[in-house]
């Protein structure tokens, strides 16, 4: 896992619903914690784009519902800025399930436009994607 080039913030907090845009057999996935979140004393983990999330399935195929997967962010609607000075944000908050930390995806197919945060930091999200921003 590489670092990221952009300061990105972080506004989804545990307990947030994302779609999820791969064909893994997932709809829709619940924050349950974040991965490599440092915070402070009774604050919730929160993450961002190119952050990787441990989450539930709670709409999707019936063998995917109500297992724990580790996922990570691709879209986010809350605006960040790039170190050029432009300002992304998209339609909506989206993450795909990954196999392991190191960011193997679980889907073949991946939905929509990416973050260039996240080819960035997994390369293999990256060969799957169509459009990235």
């Amino acid at each position: 896992m590489k670092p990221v080039s952009a300061k990105t913030n972080r506004p989804l907090p545990i307990g947030a619903v994302l779609d999820v845009v791969d064909n893994s057999g997932a709809r829709k996935l619940k924050i349950i914690g974040v991965r490599k979140y440092g915070g402070v004393k009774k604050r919730l983990a929160a993450a961002g784009v190119a952050d990787v999330i441990v989450g539930t399935v709670k709409v999707g195929k019936p063998g995917m519902r109500k297992q724990v997967v580790l996922a990570t962010i691709i879209r986010q609607r809350k605006e960040y800025r790039r170190p050029s000075g432009i300002r992304v944000k998209f339609e909506d908050n989206a993450a795909i399930i990954l196999t392991d930390v190191a960011g193997t995806p679980k889907g073949s197919r991946i939905k929509g436009a990416i973050a260039k945060e996240v080819v960035e930091r997994f390369p293999a999200v990256g060969k799957l994607s169509s459009v990235i921003v």
